[in-house]
C-alpha cells in the first residue's frame, strides 16, 4: 500500500467519527468498498476509545464479511458497548461457518469472559440451524450453564474438532 492509499484510509478511519452522519456513512461504505484492504485500519479503529468509531467499525468489517475480520470480530463481543457488540455479532453471523474458529478458539481461551460468551451464544443461536444444529447445539447448552467458564472450553474444543474433522471448517 503506498503513502497516498494509507493516508487517504487514515482520514477514511478519522471521519468514521464525524459528527456529520453523512460523513460517517461515506467514509464506512469507501473503506467497505476497500475489503481486505481496508481489515488493519478497521481493526485498530476497533479499538479506538471513540465508541462511535468502533461502532462503525463493527459495521463496516461485518459488511466487508471478509473471514480475515472474524478474529476482530469475536474481539469486538467483549466491547463495552451493547451496539459494538450486537454488531460483532450480526458480522460474525452473516460470515456462517467461517466465523467459527475464531469464535470457538476465543471460547476455548476466555471462557472467564461473560460478554464473549453471551456474544458467542447470540451467534451460535442464529448459526445452529439445519446440519450445525448438531454441532453447535451442544457449545449452546453449555453456555448456559452455571459454571459455563469451566465447562464451555471442553465442549467449545469438541465442537470445532468435530466441525474440522466434518470438513465444515
Amino acid at each position: 500500500m503506498d503513502k497516498d492509499t494509507s493516508s487517504h484510509m487514515k482520514d477514511l478511519i478519522g471521519a468514521l467519527s464525524s459528527y456529520n452522519d453523512l460523513s460517517r456513512v461515506e467514509a464506512r461504505k469507501a473503506l467497505v468498498a476497500m475489503a481486505s484492504q481496508a481489515i488493519p485500519f478497521l481493526a485498530e479503529a476497533l479499538k479506538d476509545s471513540n465508541p462511535v468509531r468502533r461502532w462503525e467499525a463493527a459495521k463496516a468489517l461485518g459488511e466487508i464479511g471478509d473471514p480475515n475480520a472474524a478474529p476482530m470480530l469475536v474481539k469486538a463481543l467483549e466491547d463495552e458497548r451493547f451496539e459494538v457488540r450486537w454488531l460483532a455479532a450480526k458480522g460474525l453471523i452473516e460470515m456462517n461457518v467461517k466465523s467459527l474458529k475464531p469464535l470457538f478458539e476465543a471460547l476455548i481461551k476466555n471462557a472467564d469472559s461473560s460478554l464473549l460468551r453471551q456474544g458467542a451464544h447470540h451467534v451460535l443461536h442464529d448459526l445452529a440451524k439445519g446440519e450445525l444444529r448438531i454441532y453447535l447445539a451442544p457449545a449452546l447448552i453449555a453456555l448456559e450453564c452455571m459454571d459455563c467458564a469451566v465447562q464451555v472450553p471442553p465442549v467449545a474444543s469438541h465442537a470445532l474438532n468435530d466441525l474440522v474433522k466434518a470438513g465444515i471448517i
